[in-house]
């Protein structure tokens, strides 16, 4: 057995593969005799069928299994003593293999991942938005919280103020969306005047061109995809199913009660504390997951290095359970070379910041996964025994090892960034942070 390798470039290398007859043909011996005694042909007994005959039955489709064996196995140790930080499988480069002889050579093409360090420090246009929740926001949260616990007068005839429930329609582009809709939600006071005076069954055609004040809010009311809101302008059909007046319910103590319960909050403007609390801490979790994004997005931009383009195409044409054909290839590697660039990336941040998940950083993210779910179902203040019982079963499932694994270190990651990421801090509403999301 010889194994060499030739470095073609920084990126790419072919390593060629010496197989001997003595790497091979005792095992080919050992099965071809255990077929010997096992073989049953008429005209012979068991166990006295001529050797020359089995090698004509099995010795080919023996020898391709245990050279192929012999191959592999020599191969992966030979990779591993080299050291070598691979994308991709080997791929066999393509030649007529002559079997009637008694030695042979393969050739493998690697693709090798490229030498590079990621500058978590360099200069970048990241923003790092704070989401607050202004008045505006918590005044309508308040007025909704006092509708939703007020009561429901049902009326004959729409008038300014009252809420109605219907359905969006419009078939040709295939709306049907049922939705509850107020008349201030509509950016025209021409378009609220529509409704006045309709009843139950009556329909009211409006035209999505401006109806809102943001066409992000079409995605909510008539369920349009992102991409279609902009620039979408057709009549819509809404069709009055209910019309109702809500008699507001009084911001009194027993509302609080009802709401935090007994004795937490005692005013108005408790209830707004405890109101933006809550939305910002929600808030976080995008202005997270947009940062991450953000980062994601500079590191692909400012951190160079090359790839074995080549090899890679070659591969994607492998891997799959139907070969690909060249063009197929290429279009696959475009679609998902960002996704390998970032795939390095993150490789080389673990490893240059030395970010590792200990059992103890599972259990400890377990842990507060399972309080926050249990506190959704009333349990406030579970026992340490309790949540270190549901911790144990969980993680004796590796899907869930896995799943939360992820998490923690996508939270790890997070964590690297703000702390090394030089990034610019805005503070802006949820609507204008809309707006900075889509790019507007």
């Amino acid at each position: 057995m010889n194994i060499t390798r030739n470095n073609v470039d920084a990126l790419n290398a072919v390593v060629t593969v010496e197989i001997s007859k003595a790497d091979y043909a005792p095992q080919v011996d050992r099965i071809l005799n255990n077929h010997l005694k096992n073989a049953s042909i008429p005209g012979f007994r068991k166990g006295a069928v001529p050797m020359s005959l089995i090698k004509k039955q099995y010795g080919k489709a023996v020898l391709l299994e245990e050279v192929n064996k012999v191959l592999q196995e020599n191969l992966s140790k030979f990779i591993a003593s080299q050291k070598l930080d691979l994308l991709g499988n080997p791929v066999p480069v393509q030649k007529e293999i002559n079997w009637d002889e008694e030695d042979f050579t393969f050739e493998f093409e690697l693709g090798i991942a490229p030498e590079f360090t990621v500058d978590l420090d360099a200069k970048n246009d990241v923003v790092y938005y704070k989401i607050t929740a202004d008045d505006k926001m918590l005044n309508d949260q308040v007025e909704r919280i006092q509708k939703q616990y007020g009561k429901l007068i049902s009326k004959e005839t729409v008038e300014e103020g009252f809420d109605l429930t219907g359905t969006f329609t419009n078939e040709e582009k295939g709306i049907n969306s049922p939705a509850n809709i107020s008349l201030d939600i509509f950016k025209d006071k021409k378009t609220a005047k529509k409704f006045i005076g309709k009843k139950v069954g009556d329909v009211v055609t409006v035209n999505t061109k401006g109806l809102f004040d943001d066409d992000h809010k079409l995605m909510d009311y008539l369920k349009v995809d992102h991409d279609d809101v902009h620039g979408l302008e057709v009549d819509v059909d809404f069709t009055i199913e209910e019309i109702n007046d809500t008699e507001l319910a009084e911001l009194n103590q027993e509302l609080f009660d009802k709401l935090f319960g007994e004795g937490k909050v005692t005013s108005v403007e408790q209830v707004k504390e405890k109101i933006k609390e809550d939305a910002e801490n929600q808030f976080k979790s995008q202005a997270d997951q947009k940062f991450l994004n953000d980062v994601t997005a500079s590191l692909l931009k400012t951190t160079k290095f090359d790839l074995p383009a080549s090899f890679l195409k070659k591969w994607i044409q492998t891997v799959g359970e139907t070969p690909l054909t060249p063009e197929q290839a290429e279009e696959e590697y475009a679609r998902s070379e960002n996704g390998l660039r970032y795939q390095l990336i993150e490789g080389r941040v673990l490893a240059q910041n030395n970010l590792q998940i200990t059992f103890e950083d599972l259990k400890a993210y377990t842990s507060e996964v399972i309080k926050k779910q249990m506190a959704q179902f009333g349990q406030m203040d579970p026992t340490e025994a309790d949540v270190e019982g549901i911790v144990a079963r969980v993680l004796s499932n590796q899907e869930e090892v896995k799943r939360l694994s992820d998490q923690v270190m996508s939270e790890k990651m997070l964590n690297l960034f703000k702390e090394k990421i030089n990034a610019k801090t805005k503070e802006v509403s949820y609507e204008q942070f809309i707006k900075e999301m889509y790019g507007e």
